[in-house]
């Protein structure tokens, strides 16, 4: 299998990040919500602990959506998925640290840490837009950690909403390309 064509079969089986986007888009709000209106304990746990759900939660949005679910044994590309995925725990002490040192710094943290998993996206996907993504969300993390000292949840509430708009950009872009390559 070709490259181009592991990452067409990546784009049309995830649909362009959509649903893994979506349910993280989600999760970034509802952590923001409980962050606001229950406590910042509430809102720290339910994002670290609720991450790991983000994958078979997008898994099952693409089963109730009547889509297939995985990649084809062929594509090398299911690896670095995979590896990439692992990133975001491996990276979760150092978050952790940086939180016990300035509580303010819990959603930046966890912005430049999910940014920076993005990058290899581009390649997984074939998506310069996951560049985009990740280049918002890490300097938007630096910025809010250096500048801006509260209120708490801000970066919960922003990539919250960023995660959201990109799930239904990478969405539009995977099924545009489907319908061109059928047409072409």
């Amino acid at each position: 299998m070709e490259v181009e064509e592991a990452q067409s079969e990546v784009r049309a089986v995830f649909l362009g990040g959509f649903p893994g986007q979506l349910v993280s888009g989600a999760l970034w709000l509802a952590s923001a919500a409980l962050s606001t209106w229950v406590s910042t304990r509430a809102g720290i746990l339910s994002l670290a602990l609720g991450g790991v759900f983000i994958f078979p939660a997008a898994v099952l949005l693409l089963k109730a959506m009547g889509r297939p679910t995985s990649l084809s044994k062929a594509n090398p590309l299911g690896q670095l998925a995979t590896q990439v995925a692992f990133t975001i725990p491996a990276a979760a002490p150092l978050v952790g640290a940086a939180t016990l040192h300035r509580l303010n710094w819990f959603y930046p943290g966890f912005m430049i840490v999910v940014g920076a998993h993005y990058l290899p996206f581009v390649f997984l996907y074939g998506m310069w837009q996951f560049g985009a993504l990740a280049i918002a969300m890490v300097f938007g993390g630096l910025l809010l950690g250096l500048y801006v000292p509260g209120p708490f949840a801000l970066g919960g509430w922003l990539t919250g909403a960023l995660l959201l708009v990109f799930a239904l950009a990478g969405r539009s872009i995977a099924t545009r390309r489907a319908v061109l390559a059928l047409l072409g």
